[in-house]
């Protein structure tokens, strides 16, 4: 059942059908042919994949990144990030992860990163004589940041799905979050360097002063979500609705980027984004029971574990693995059909839950800047104009690094585990 289910979904999605319907098609026809499970409780299983408080994050999530996008946030969160680090060499480059990253703890998603900060700093590095293929890539690449520091949205449907605290997970994703920026941070000082690119400007402590107190409202959006959730004081779902209240109060009031007539639009956006994330979680909850009356996850964690029993054999399996599942397969649906396959295998080898989770959105994440279906590398392509095989061969090296660092926490998984224990998860 589980053979015929994953090869039908495989070969729709190749010809070219939306990957929620070659899933919703595979496990409709699996069903009929193998099981004799009336269809009403299939149903029943799709409705009660939506019916979920936890899920409710999602669109919110996606409704606060949309409301920053149209609100001139991103022109705020550059313009204090170049006052912070523009200076150093390599500086807009570093503007450029910095701004990735304050947005990221706002936002949670890479694309709305790329269609807002991104935007804004290609643009300001190609006219301070940067190489339009390395603003690109370093673009591209710090977008991932948005996948990892909380409010990550892959985190939350990643955690939701496992069953392990949604709160644990998000919080997890800081720490390599901000260890992936550091690195980057490196990799740009001595490459421009190396290559005398970019301009230096003098650093002005009034400058900072002032660009501080103009992005200070949007600054204290990341602080309020991670605060509120470390402290306990309000749910990851109840975070979301606060992000996209906050959000469009300072979008509107504060720095006046936003109009009412505009909200229509936007939500239709979250509409349209949404709608697509809960078609893949409405088709996958029939096909995680198939795998699990099948008996898939149990073969395979015994498969799996006949090989080695050590926790960063099976680490370093998964790591191969599921970057190459991110490079064919959709991050989120990827999440739907992998986590209840492979989380008995985790578990049975003593891997971490919470850690796993977080693992593994690392790693699905490089799907989303590396081909054939990239969608932030396509974004990047439509602002610059460039060619995919151009973008690509120059994010090489710093996917390279990224890829170095995350092998780090394979064998120093404490990195991510220890500073959970300190927030007390």
């Amino acid at each position: 059942m589980s053979i015929f289910l994953l090869i039908m979904f495989f070969v729709l999605m190749l010809v070219g059908m939306p990957i929620a319907i070659s899933l919703g098609i595979s496990v409709v026809l699996t069903i009929l042919l193998f099981t004799e499970v009336p269809f009403s409780i299939v149903i029943q299983s799709m409705y009660s994949s939506m019916n979920s408080f936890i899920m409710v994050a999602v669109p919110l999530f996606i409704l606060a990144g949309i409301i920053m996008d149209e609100g001139k946030i991103a022109e705020r969160i550059f313009a204090f990030a170049r006052s912070l680090v523009g200076w150093l060499t390599g500086g807009l480059g570093h503007v450029n992860i910095l701004a990735s990253l304050i947005f990221s703890g706002m936002a949670g998603s890479s694309v709305a990163d790329i269609a807002s900060t991104g935007r804004i700093t290609i643009n300001a590095m190609t006219r301070n004589n940067y190489p339009l293929q390395y603003a690109a890539s370093l673009t591209l690449v710090s977008s991932m940041l948005a996948t990892i520091i909380p409010p990550s949205i892959l985190m939350v449907i990643a955690a939701s799905i496992a069953g392990v605290s949604i709160s644990a997970a998000l919080v997890g994703g800081l720490v390599p979050g901000l260890i992936v920026a550091l690195f980057l941070m490196f990799y740009n000082y001595f490459y421009c360097k190396k290559n005398n690119i970019g301009i230096h400007q003098k650093f002005q402590v009034g400058t900072l002063g002032k660009e501080f107190l103009k992005a200070f409202p949007a600054l204290m959006a990341p602080v309020i979500l991670l605060g509120g959730i470390l402290s306990g004081f309000f749910t990851p779902t109840e975070a979301a609705a606060i992000a996209v209240l906050y959000t469009l109060l300072i979008s509107i009031f504060v720095y006046k980027g936003l109009r009412f007539k505009q909200l229509p639009s936007i939500f239709f956006r979250t509409a349209s984004l949404t709608g697509t994330i809960l078609f893949i979680a409405v088709t996958a909850k029939p096909a995680s029971w198939i795998f699990e009356y099948d008996g898939l996850p149990t073969r395979i964690a015994t498969s799996i574990s006949g090989i080695s029993e050590s926790p960063i054999i099976i680490l370093l399996i998964l790591f191969v693995f599921l970057i190459v599942v991110g490079m064919f397969m959709d991050a989120t649906a990827a999440i739907f059909i992998l986590v209840p396959i492979l989380m008995p295998t985790v578990l049975l080898v003593g891997i971490d839950p919470v850690f796993f989770v977080i693992f593994m959105v690392l790693l699905l994440s490089f799907g989303l800047i590396t081909p054939p279906i990239g969608v932030c590398l396509y974004a990047v392509c439509n602002i610059t104009k460039l060619k995919i095989e151009e973008v690509t061969k120059g994010v090489i090296p710093l996917i390279l690094v990224t890829l170095g660092i995350l092998l780090i926490f394979v064998f120093v998984p404490q990195l991510i585990t220890v500073p959970l224990n300190w927030f007390g998860f």
